[in-house]
């Protein structure tokens, strides 16, 4: 068993399940119910697979947690799930089976709507005991290649850890005993400072669910911050952990096209569909998907954020998940958002598939090799099409290395240089950027606080596109009728009545002056 595969802790699927639940409840009140005649009998109350289709199609291209990716198969996909858990039955009140079709078959809502029970979230805690030591990694700390660009003056401080001293500058040195900066302090550091800045980004009271300190492994980290090529691309050491070398070469034949001189074979018609399918098999047959099992739970609570105004938000968020993959799951992952991302734009590409946009294609080919759980998820596809639509789009944002990790992380090492520890054998962990778990809170609080923290936001965006002087005014009007669609109850706290909508524009006078201001003739009479 490898180290990956003894260290792999599944957490339930509660993001997934939560969101199950939520388009279900959508999907029962909002889907209209019409009469039907059918074998010339008539059926209330019931719809056709097409009308679902039509409607939960549209609902979901319009659902931030999904987006305009969603395809009319995979919607079709989705209603079968529905059948086969009792969302929905046909009129002789059948479910069960995946029977489903893009058809005039009629359907209908049960008495009670079943709703899935929230798997529990704390497996990562009694799991711990799984994770090895960090130093049966793969990766050690002082062996980093010299081709480091210089902003990573942070490894020197690390290759150095055994020899560094705090320097005394008071007169009472013989009172003082210095202590050593381990390797073990220094990965610590790292973990709770990755801890503080993701719970940080994500607005959670607690990562205990999503994300446990076992699961960062610094060296990682590290590795994937410091080993990169001149285009920020990670480079293994150990070759055998690579792309085959005829898979990099068909990915770069894709996404060079037809540029690419790397593919020595002579072309034909469907050539380019051939080397596709090859890329894609290769990828498909991978025993792990690329953002692993272990960190499903954290990449699907990162889905909240792909909203346009959270856009940079989701970025930073992805910027500091991906970091942790081990750095053969990291190197892939970015070459493939590389490779789809350059095919999706290109303009000389042939059509891959003759049904399928080129962009759909690749969203719908790649989306489950990145993204899927452990155990089988009803979402799974929808989630991951939406997470992988993201990446693509920003693909080279994502994957630059975070800085400002660094500079923590250095800051910290450097003020350790100069604590004085006044017994010998003082813990150093007392002076460590410190995490800890919030206090447990129940299911409905954490929902409470999580919608009461996302509505201030939500009431702060409405406050900056109001307060902002670079709109023009129909911008700034165009602007808030986008908010007040997208969030009606938040917009009309702001504004209760049409009053007080009006005081926002009262500097521009409703009623047009008219241009010319012509006096009234003054008629004389014509007596003398």
């Amino acid at each position: 068993m490898s180290s990956m595969e003894s260290r792999m802790v599944t957490p339930g699927p509660y993001r997934a399940t939560k969101l199950w639940n939520e388009v279900t409840k959508y999907f029962r009140a909002g889907m209209p119910l019409k009469k039907h005649r059918q074998h010339f009998r008539k059926h209330g109350n019931c719809f056709s697979a097409m009308e679902a289709v039509d409607w939960l199609h549209e609902m979901l291209q319009n659902n931030s947690n999904f987006g305009p990716e969603v395809t009319r198969q995979q919607t079709v996909q989705l209603l079968r799930k529905f059948l086969k858990n009792h969302v929905i039955e046909d009129i002789k009140g059948r479910w069960g089976s995946e029977n489903l079709d893009d058809n005039n078959n009629l359907f209908r809502f049960p008495s009670t709507s079943p709703v899935k029970t929230l798997p529990t979230r704390s497996l990562l805690k009694e799991n711990t005991e799984n994770v090895p030591k960090e130093k049966e990694s793969l990766f050690k700390l002082p062996h980093f290649s010299r081709k480091t660009p210089k902003k990573h003056e942070l490894l020197d401080t690390l290759e150095n850890t055994e020899n560094t001293k705090s320097e005394i500058m008071d007169e009472d040195k013989e009172n003082v005993h210095m202590r050593k900066i381990s390797q073990e302090d220094i990965e610590e550091i790292w973990r709770n400072i990755i801890l503080i800045h993701l719970q940080t980004i994500l607005g959670l009271p607690s990562l205990e669910e999503v994300l446990h300190s076992g699961q960062i492994i610094p060296r990682y980290v590290i590795y994937n911050m410091t080993n990169t090529s001149k285009h920020g691309v990670v480079v293994l050491q150990n070759k055998s952990e690579d792309l085959p070398h005829w898979v990099l070469s068909a990915m770069k034949c894709l996404a060079y096209w037809p540029r690419s001189n790397d593919m020595s074979q002579p072309t034909y018609v469907g050539f380019e569909r051939d080397v596709f399918r090859t890329v894609a098999d290769y990828f498909l047959s991978l025993p792990e998907p690329l953002l692993t099992f272990e960190y499903y739970e954290l990449f699907v609570n990162i889905l909240d954020l792909l909203q346009p105004h959270l856009e940079r938000v989701a970025i930073e968020a992805l910027q500091i998940c991906c970091l942790l993959l081990p750095p053969p799951n990291r190197r892939k992952l970015q070459l493939l958002m590389r490779m789809i991302s350059r095919i999706s734009q290109s303009v000389d590409m042939p059509r891959l598939h003759d049904a399928v946009g080129t962009r759909s294609l690749m969203i719908q080919t790649f989306s489950r090799c990145v993204l899927c759980c452990a155990e089988e998820v009803d979402l799974d596809e929808l989630i991951a099409t939406r997470l992988v639509s993201f990446l693509m789009d920003h693909q080279q944002e994502i994957f630059q290395v975070p800085t400002y990790l660094q500079v923590a992380v250095q800051d910290h090492i450097d003020s350790l240089k100069t604590v004085q520890f006044q017994y010998p054998g003082e813990d150093i962990s007392a002076i460590l950027p410190s995490y800890s778990y919030c206090t447990r809170i129940s299911p409905q609080e954490f929902d409470e606080q999580r919608i009461s923290n996302s509505q201030a936001a939500v009431a702060e965006l409405l406050e900056n596109i109001i307060r902002d002087k670079k709109f023009s005014l129909k911008d700034k009007k165009k602007k808030l009728k986008q908010f007040q669609r997208e969030y009606p109850l938040i917009y009309k706290n702001r504004f209760p009545t049409t009053e007080s909508e009006a005081i926002l524009f009262e500097n521009k006078p409703t009623i047009k002056q008219p241009m010319l201001s012509l006096k009234k003739a003054k008629f004389r009479s014509l007596r003398y």
